[in-house]
């Protein structure tokens, strides 16, 4: 067998989209853009949606919108795709990261508080919604009226996610209640899979204008500036070419008609996962408050023998994956050297531990069952 830790699903229903792209008047700036952006933000609950190149490419137009400069102090999890601290980083802002809760992966609002109270001034908070688990936003925003912080949430592993309060309000992954911006990815291994693509959503309208601008270089038309000139363009702030195409528009629509059911099969491999694996006392499962909806981009397990484990796997056509390499271990942020591993214990202690497991859609249930008997058969049981 061949079975990766996540891969996409692609139907003919998502061909038939794609070629009826190919075969339109346009493969890019098209109307199929702005049909995706409707319908996205739709899904997610937003009030806006913007279509961008890359889940990277949406935090970096984040940080450019909220007009961040050189110095000023951005937080995240060191739990994360490098793409979280980086779109800080390009803009020459200094990195702070907090570390996660042993229980939830999340990045920890107690440790943050005490952070904050002990005298740092982020003028931004990223947290990530890791996993597939919904961040807790509404917490995070009582911390960001007190402390005066811009919150852009990372929802890339958690289209579909949400929590649901005491009070029966239920709040979404990236729909922007509790934030001021929100980002997800369209890799292939995510849920709503583009090829490549990303999206911004926001319930502002001056960020969502100004945002338009930036992903097309910050150029834009108004005729009434040039009324001699109805050709001339103008820029005013300098942007990116960071557009998406019709032709990932066209697939990422045909995906979003199937994401909900997707993040049902999700939850369906998981609970199986957790009732054939729970038994195992030297693996420790993924745990999820009653009160949060997962979104199970990936299903994480822990064990003290993670290497023996990835190799046997590896031996027998299963592929995992370590998520992730604490962002402080990496080259360029060691190279600062500001970063110490004993100021994040429960990220170390994690990472010396966790393994994401086959997790997809459209996995079989034969391959499904391989994995769980493969790894019984590791454990002795």
């Amino acid at each position: 067998m061949n079975i990766p830790y996540g891969k996409q699903e692609i139907t003919e229903a998502d061909t038939i989209a794609v070629v009826e792209a190919l075969k339109s008047d346009f493969l890019t700036q098209g109307p199929r853009v702005k049909e995706f952006e409707q319908a996205f933000a739709k899904y997610i609950g937003a009030k806006h949606a913007i279509a961008v190149s890359s889940g990277t490419s949406a935090l970096h137009l984040c940080m450019m919108s909220l007009g961040f400069k050189k110095g000023d102090v951005g937080v995240t999890s060191p739990l994360t795709f490098s793409a979280s601290a980086n779109c800080m980083a390009y803009l020459d802002m200094d990195v702070v990261f907090c570390d996660i809760d042993p229980t939830t992966y999340l990045l920890d609002i107690k440790k943050l508080e005490i952070q904050l109270h002990n005298g740092l001034k982020p003028k931004v908070v990223v947290p990530v919604s890791y996993a597939g688990y919904p961040y807790p936003t509404k917490e995070l925003y009582t911390l960001a009226q007190k402390y005066n912080f811009k919150i852009v949430e990372d929802s890339c592993h958690a289209p579909g996610a949400y929590i649901k309060n005491q009070d029966g309000q239920i709040y979404r992954s990236g729909d922007c209640q509790f934030t001021d911006l929100a980002i997800f990815s369209l890799h292939p291994v995510k849920h709503i899979a583009a090829g490549e693509g990303g999206v911004v959503t926001t319930n502002n309208t001056e960020l969502y204008e100004k945002i338009l601008k930036l992903r097309t270089h910050g150029i834009f038309k108004d005729e009434s500036l040039f009324p001699d000139e109805p050709w001339r363009y103008e820029l005013d702030d300098l942007g990116y070419n960071y557009r998406m195409t019709d032709l990932q528009c066209g697939l990422g629509l045909s995906q979003l008609k199937r994401a909900g059911d997707k993040v049902i099969t999700r939850n369906q491999i998981a609970k199986k996962y957790t009732e054939e694996l729970s038994d195992i006392k030297e693996i420790d499962l993924p745990e999820v408050d009653e009160n949060s909806f997962h979104a199970y981009h990936l299903f994480v397990i822990q064990t003290e023998r993670r290497l023996e484990l990835y190799e046997f796997f590896k031996s027998r056509g299963i592929y995992t994956q370590v998520h992730y390499v604490p962002v402080y271990k990496l080259k360029f942020y060691k190279d600062k050297n500001i970063y110490n591993d004993e100021d994040y214990p429960n990220t170390e202690s994690f990472y010396k531990k966790c393994l994401s497991i086959p997790m997809y859609p459209n996995i079989t249930e034969e391959e499904l069952d391989f994995v769980i008997s493969s790894l019984r058969e590791f454990f002795g049981y």
